[in-house]
């Protein structure tokens, strides 16, 4: 009886999977002083980086020039065949070149790299093929050969293009070490989306000041009546002078009805958490997400305080992703 096809895709799509897991564990290994020469040539010069690559690799060398300008070194793509019809005038002197090929024997590249000499351009090559007549021609070689690729007939760009996509994210994070880059630099490059959003907004610009406050003698139900009406997931209980004495959530009223029988003479003290996890207002919004999920047991909702102790509101997961609503 023949095995059901279905089930050889899925054998087929882990074997890849593994296959191009193994590429970027031998190409981890192999990493050497050669990726510290290439560190040391990008650093030395003052202007930008030169990214190229054909084919597939010329889609992975887009990649790295976008990972590139958004770590802090400022980069460029070159097309090989375009090069030499006009786009050479990107080029100023020293630029250094970084050059992607699987099997180091594309016309273009060959072709190009001669004349990168007239601008002395450092090379630093992403080669599938250290032998190769284009690997001859490289100042820096960061090797990123694989045994096979990831599809049954061994032709596919697959198993390379993740090793060459790999080795150029390596260069890039041993440059944003070297360079000291910041989280808040990384901010400025990316004022977009959900990131910019995460590194440029703070706790305090997103946060809940109309939130359910009660007192520690509160009962049961006032609790219930004020997270009724601030319906946002959470209670501070604040003593006098508005400091926090603890937090309720949805979820501590619900083990409450569960673990009593009788509710009436139970009081906000009684099912607060005395010590709950907070975050001041000058935190930035992916800190606060942090806080909210690197835990066993992830949070929906903080109480936000003041470096006085006094309770200012609540944040959401939701504010967080989506802004208040």
């Amino acid at each position: 009886m023949s095995s059901d096809p279905k089930e050889e895709w899925l054998a087929a799509a882990r074997a890849a999977i593994e296959i191009e897991a193994a590429a970027l564990a031998r190409a981890a290994g192999r990493l050497d002083g050669e990726l510290i020469r290439a560190v040391d040539l990008i650093l030395a010069h003052p202007g930008k980086v030169v990214v190229t690559g054909i084919g597939k690799s010329g889609h992975i060398a887009r990649k790295l020039v976008a990972t590139l300008c958004s770590t802090g070194t400022a980069s460029v793509f070159l097309h090989p065949a375009e090069a030499v019809h006009g786009d050479l005038g990107i080029y100023t002197q020293g630029d250094p070149t970084v050059v992607i090929s699987k099997n180091g024997s594309s016309a273009e590249l060959l072709a190009l790299a001669p004349i990168l000499r007239e601008f002395r351009s450092p090379l630093i090559g992403i080669l599938g093929n250290g032998v190769s007549p284009l690997a001859a021609q490289m100042d820096v070689l960061l090797d990123a050969s694989v045994e096979r690729e990831a599809d049954p007939n061994n032709l596919a760009p697959t198993a390379s293009a993740a090793a060459a996509l790999a080795l150029g994210d390596a260069l890039a994070i041993a440059l944003m070490c070297a360079r000291n880059f910041t989280p808040e630099e990384f901010g400025r490059f990316h004022p977009g989306g959900q990131l910019g959003r995460n590194l440029h907004l703070s706790v305090g610009e997103a946060m809940h000041t109309e939130a359910a406050f009660v007192c520690p003698e509160a009962s049961l139900r006032d609790v219930i009546i004020a997270m009724t009406r601030r319906p946002l997931g959470g209670a501070c209980v604040v003593s006098a002078g508005g400091r926090l004495a603890g937090f309720i959530t949805d979820g501590d009223l619900r083990r409450a009805l569960t673990t009593h029988e009788d509710l009436r003479g139970l009081c906000a003290a009684d099912v607060m958490t005395s010590t709950p996890v907070t975050v001041g207002p000058e935190v930035t919004l992916g800190e606060a997400l942090e806080l909210m999920e690197r835990r066993p047991s992830q949070i929906s909702v903080l109480p936000v305080v003041a470096a006085d102790g006094r309770a200012l509101g609540v944040i959401r997961l939701h504010d967080i992703f989506l802004g208040k609503r």
